[in-house]
């Protein structure tokens, strides 16, 4: 019988709590927006975690921010590993979450639908 919350998930559930801390107090880069930690997918050997990020002001465009915690990835892994306790902590890779702004997009084109729909009766 399977677990129904099994081990990868536990961990990664884990490791996003710990990031989301991570990034607001220990990363003092000015030119980061805020950033929020929307998911983390770690691979069954523990060896690799994609983190899915959104990202909300700040100087540079999303990809630019990505870029800039791609770069901090190796300081992040570390401190990570001193508040996790496994064997290996896994590699990060940092990726732009579009799904809320493809959840905008989508309201507001039901919206406009709706709006339309009302007019014509």
């Amino acid at each position: 019988m399977t677990r129904e919350f099994s081990r990868t998930n536990r961990v990664a559930s884990q490791i996003q709590r710990e990031l989301a801390v991570l990034i607001c107090e220990e990363l003092k880069d000015p030119r980061l927006g805020m950033i929020t930690v929307q998911e983390v997918r770690v691979a069954r050997d523990l060896s690799h975690a994609k983190v899915y990020v959104t990202v909300i002001g700040g100087d540079l465009d999303e990809a630019g921010n990505v870029k800039r915690l791609n770069g901090a990835a190796g300081f992040l892994r570390s401190m990570l590993a001193r508040r996790v306790k496994l064997r290996t902590v896994p590699e990060l890779h940092f990726v732009f979450d579009e799904s809320i702004e493809r959840g905008t997009r989508l309201a507001s084109l039901i919206e406009e639908a709706v709006g339309k729909d009302a007019t014509k009766h």
